[in-house]
């Protein structure tokens, strides 16, 4: 791997599977627990937006790397204001889980697997809030579509800054290679707790051809 764009490329081509599979319309009936309906949607979002704002922030605090540390704030301040916005939207809902991905994200601490974790954190979440704007155009709710295509533009820059941030962190291709398994780690966290859920509402993860 020799520039981000190959290390990218390569992270989306060996996790192709789990990717395409998030990104499918059963992603958010596993998210709601089978109850795809607004409430639900939202309370999914809130519960991953929080965990998100709350995992960044913890990252941030013990950095000492100090690009790491802004790139860590940044994302974090970025996903607390998700949050809030959500949040508004439902009335007095408090958090109740910690995606597995966001627990599979509290147990690094190395900076280089950080910063790969967090591409493929991006890279997830992608393809979840894909789903999310899509269900919000089907409800005929044009405005909530809307907001989640901002938190994708979000999306897109923090794609932007932890790409920037991988040029300074990895030293040789040993740091690369680490960045990457903890890239396709946050991946696969993601995806077995997409593929728990399904299962517990017997219903099976793979598409149906």
């Amino acid at each position: 791997m020799t520039d981000t764009a190959e290390f990218l490329e390569t992270v989306r081509a060996e996790n192709e599977t789990e990717l395409s599979r998030l990104g499918s319309s059963k992603s958010l009936y596993a998210d709601t627990g089978g109850k795809i309906d607004t409430e639900p949607v939202l309370r999914a979002t809130v519960d991953a937006e929080y965990a998100a704002w709350k995992t960044f922030e913890a990252w941030a605090d013990d950095e000492a790397h100090d690009a790491a540390r802004e790139a860590f704030e940044a994302t974090a301040a970025e996903e607390r204001a998700h949050y809030e916005t959500v949040a508004e939207k439902l009335d007095g809902y408090e958090p109740e889980t910690v995606p597995n991905l966001h627990e599979y994200l509290r147990g690094l601490e190395d900076t280089v697997e950080r910063t790969g974790a967090l591409l493929g954190r991006i890279l997830a979440s992608q393809r979840s809030k894909d789903q999310v704007v899509g269900y919000f155009v089907g409800d005929a709710d044009p405005q909530t579509a809307g907001l989640f295509r901002e938190f994708g533009d979000d999306l897109d820059d923090q794609l932007e800054r932890a790409t920037a941030l991988l040029e300074d962190v990895c030293a040789d291709e040993t740091d690369r290679e680490r960045a990457l398994e903890a890239a396709s780690g946050a991946i696969e966290a993601a995806y077995e707790e997409y593929v728990d859920s399904l299962e517990e509402l017997g219903a099976n993860p793979k598409p149906v051809c």
